[in-house]
């Protein structure tokens, strides 16, 4: 079986070919965006120039599907043979995915990935930041899949199996730390320093007089205090210090160790020798300000991911066979016969052997309307039964579609580099040059016959006036005010990261089904033709209650919204043992008809009885008339000639893209009366016009993807500022298009179901909305919560806004930096005053960052 040139799927066993396009393909889709965007260009890996979406849209036709696999997130670690693993062949490596708690920046990810590539069969290791991630590549021949997350373990980090069911790390740890270590002990110290030692610097006499034996005492307390503080509070900070060294890439954790621990020696070696200018204010002011800026950060974090929903609710577990006996989905093997009933999930890929049934595979590809599943037809693993039941022989190999999704999902989530604080960007820089202009100035005093107590005080100042707190709380703070300005407005972030990504973006990649629709089957119009709308929903309502198909949900839904109640009558219905396929009443104890009902109408009521359901419709009798509700092609194969104003109205409404529900009534005479037709769709939601025009005005390019086909695609295409509708995009190809749209710009997927999950992790920006599948959820950057697409240009204002914030405060930071180093190297600077002015210019961050934002 060959592959697909655009998505790398499966093809059929008939490719879908085109003479103009070099290559086979797995759907009409994948085709039609290779036409669009080239072949050449698909298989060299080269991206998108300025002009490409300009030419697609004018090359496309009706439309493609997504485009090409390259250009996506890296890999990162490279491929090697880390640890010495003996070279083996590709194919013989497996991957594991782990959840890591402790990272917070990029030099984390270097760190872990370093540590872990260092161990015997380990051969490749890729670590995100950004979504506390790691993939891990190994050799299952050296080492032990369950030895992995030791491997990552210590020095601070914790690493557990993605799939185990597991709750986030909680803040208690990090509330212990700094309320009970920094919070009381960083008092205590200060207290004593208000008693007794800065009334002594200040000329002034303390509260007590103290003795030699008595100073001692105090010192020792104070010692001890700032021990805690430093060693217990600091510690996340000290481990970013020292991870940066092993790292080689300095950050601000290893500026702010060495202010703080520079204070705490100097002070430490001070007080041995007799002297009273001690400085452990200094570490315990450096901490505490910087944890507290971090511990805020992290809580603001951790409660927007609170509003996220965990994946490993939605996994199968369990699977039933034919025979109803249940097992493992570890003990299916190929070949398995297993039965899947109305409402549950199709666990693997297969092939259905008994029944038929409509299916609902929007969770994977992305197609809002369900398809009908007969005998041989294949089933898609993660697609759900709408409507009755259904057994599916597994395939080989044992796989899910939706199952492949997540794999791909978790991928680029490790793959995808977490972006770094601009901070973090600035500090490879600045700290080894305060670092240096420190060590130097204390030597130039020394060899100017200066004091050695004054010249390491003065490079001592040095370090405490540079340490960066405002830069440090510049970022975390901004953020943490973006993030509440953002969820006033009915909008979770998830990674901080969007603040930096969403003010680049220039590509804006729209889903269609249940982002700019209501992703839902609904009534879009009720065409009377023989009756009044009234008696053609009522009529309709009245049989469709029987079937538990999505359209007939529909239309019993928007009858119950006029005047029309529900009651349940004691007539049973048949099933056609055409739908059936051999699943009669009886063959399985759980598999029960609906009880038949009435539609009340006023005083009037329609009491259905004698029901079959068939494959595209439903067949009842009412006072004696025959009615049949469904599809056209349902009246031809029952021999009923549709009047030719009725199938035009069908006709249209199927090019539209909504599913055409034709109403009749064949009275007991013979004369059959055609009551008119339901149109059912997913309607675009009415805001979808505005949102679109607002986003293209900043100058962003438009991209529509989505699973159905051109007809239900065509209403946006006409939008003048969307630049492309791809439609007939499988889950891959959605991913594919991002990560080739990538190559010409920042690119923000905007999506709600699960298969846009791995487009939302590809993209540079992933937006999902709240009532969107779990997955998506997982896999984005912010969530949507109220189902207000209004909310996204909302969130990029903001995004813009913070992004704003952040420069200003780092540019206040370094304006101090810049006066305040100066001084300290002359000397006219003593610590005390340098962490004053320390202090000071963290509070104008902090209350810079408490305005608002918009």
């Amino acid at each position: 079986m060959s592959s697909c040139t655009l998505c790398d799927l499966p093809t059929p066993d008939r490719p879908v070919t085109d003479a103009d396009v070099d290559g086979e393909f797995c759907c009409r889709g994948c085709l039609e965006v290779a036409r669009a965007l080239g072949t050449d260009a698909i298989e060299d890996g080269d991206g998108l120039d300025s002009g490409a979406l300009e030419r697609a849209v004018a090359d496309r036709g009706t439309d493609g599907a997504g485009a090409g696999t390259g250009g996506g997130a890296g890999t990162g670690g490279g491929a090697g043979t880390g640890g010495g693993a003996d070279p083996a062949p590709e194919n013989a490596y497996e991957s594991a995915y782990l959840s890591v708690d402790g990272m917070h920046c990029a030099t984390c990810e270097t760190f872990l990935e370093t540590v872990s590539e260092s161990e015997p069969g380990v051969v490749d290791a890729t670590a995100s930041y950004a979504t506390d991630t790691m993939r891990i590549r190994y050799d299952p021949e050296t080492v032990d899949e369950e030895d992995l997350p030791s491997v990552v373990t210590g020095t601070g980090y914790t690493a557990s199996f993605r799939e185990v069911d597991r709750e986030p790390e909680s803040g208690d740890v990090a509330v212990v730390r700094f309320l009970i270590g920094g919070g009381f002990f960083g008092m205590m110290t200060m207290l004593w320093y208000v008693l007794f030692l800065y009334p002594t610097y200040f000329g002034f006499q303390p509260v007590v007089e103290f003795g030699q034996f008595d100073r001692l005492y105090l010192f020792g307390h104070i010692w001890v205090f700032t021990s805690v503080v430093l060693f217990y509070t600091g510690f996340p900070i000290i481990r970013g210090a020292y991870v940066s060294l092993r790292a080689r890439q300095p950050n601000m954790d290893l500026l702010v160790t060495l202010a703080a621990s520079s204070a705490y020696l100097y002070s430490t070696i001070a007080m041995f020798v007799g002297r009273t200018d001690l400085y452990f204010d200094v570490t315990v002011a450096v901490i505490l300000v910087v944890t507290a800026g971090n511990y805020y950060e992290s809580h603001i974090k951790r409660r927007a991911m609170g509003l996220l929903s965990t994946l490993a609710s939605d996994r199968i577990e369990t699977v039933r066979r034919e025979d109803g006996t249940e097992l493992g989905i570890d003990d299916v093997s190929p070949g398995d016969r297993l039965l899947v009933k109305p409402g549950e999930r199709v666990p693997f890929d297969g092939t259905v052997r008994e029944g038929a049934a409509a299916v609902d595979e929007a969770v994977v590809t992305g197609e809002s309307l369900p398809v009908t599943k007969r005998p041989g037809d294949e089933a898609v693993g993660g697609s759900v039964v709408a409507d009755s039941p259904l057994v599916i022989e597994v395939g080989d190999p044992v796989e899910s579609t939706r199952d492949r999704l997540v794999e791909q999902l978790w991928e680029i989530q490790s793959a995808r580099s977490g972006v770094q604080h601009l901070a973090d960007k600035l500090a490879t820089v600045f700290v080894p040059l305060v670092t240096v202009l420190a060590a130097a100035i204390t030597a130039l005093f020394l060899l100017m016959g200066v004091p050695p107590t004054r010249a390491f005080l003065v490079g001592l100042t040095v370090l405490i006036v540079s340490c960066p707190c405002a830069l440090g709380l510049a970022t975390p703070l901004a953020v943490a005010s973006g993030v509440r300005t953002a969820a006033e407005r009915g909008i979770v972030v998830a990674t901080e990261t969007i603040f930096e990504d969403a003010a680049e973006v220039d590509i804006v990649a729209l889903d269609k089904t249940g982002t700019l629709t209501e992703g839902r089957m609904r009534v879009v119009e009720a065409v009377p033709f023989e009756a009044t709308e009234r008696d053609l929903l009522g009529t309709a309502a009245a049989v469709e209650r029987f079937s538990e198909h999505p359209v007939a949900d529909a239309i019993v839904e928007r009858a119950a919204e006029g005047t029309f109640a529900r009651e349940t009558i004691a007539d049973g219905g048949v099933v056609d043992g055409d739908h059936s396929g051999g699943l009669q009443e009886g063959d399985d104890p759980a598999f029960e008809p609906d009880h038949c009902t009435a539609v009340s109408l006023g005083d009037e009521a329609i009491d259905a009885g004698d029901v079959t359901i068939h494959a595209r419709g439903v067949e009842a009798t009412v006072a004696g008339d025959t009615l049949l509700v469904g599809h056209p092609s349902l009246f031809d194969e029952r021999g009923w000639a549709i009047p030719e104003e009725v199938r035009e109205k069908a006709t249209a409404t199927s090019e539209s893209g909504s599913v055409p529900v034709v109403v009749g009534r064949r009275e007991s005479a013979g004369k059959k009366r055609f009551l008119g037709v339901v149109v059912v769709g997913d309607a675009p939601r009415a805001e979808w016009n505005e949102v679109v025009t607002e986003l293209a005005a900043t100058d962003r390019e438009i991209v529509v993807l989505t699973g159905d086909d051109s007809a239900a695609a065509s209403h946006f295409e006409s939008h003048p500022d969307v630049s492309a509708v791809f439609a007939g995009v499988p889950p891959e190809g959605k991913t594919a298009a991002i990560q080739r749209l990538r190559a010409s710009g920042v690119v923000a997927m905007i999506g709600d179901g699960s298969n846009d999950a791995p487009a939302l992790a590809a993209a540079d920006l992933g937006v999902a909305l709240a009532e969107g599948t779990e997955l998506s959820a997982d896999a984005a950057d912010a969530v949507i919560t109220g189902r207000d697409l209004a909310a996204i240009p909302t969130l990029f204002a903001t995004s813009s806004a913070t992004n704003r914030r952040i420069r200003q405060n780092l540019g206040w930071a370094f304006v101090y930096n810049g006066i305040a180093i100066p001084l300290a190297l002359t000397g006219l600077l003593n610590p005390l005053f340098a962490a004053a002015a320390m202090a000071t210019s963290s509070l104008l961050v902090v209350l810079n960052s408490s305005r608002r934002l918009l």
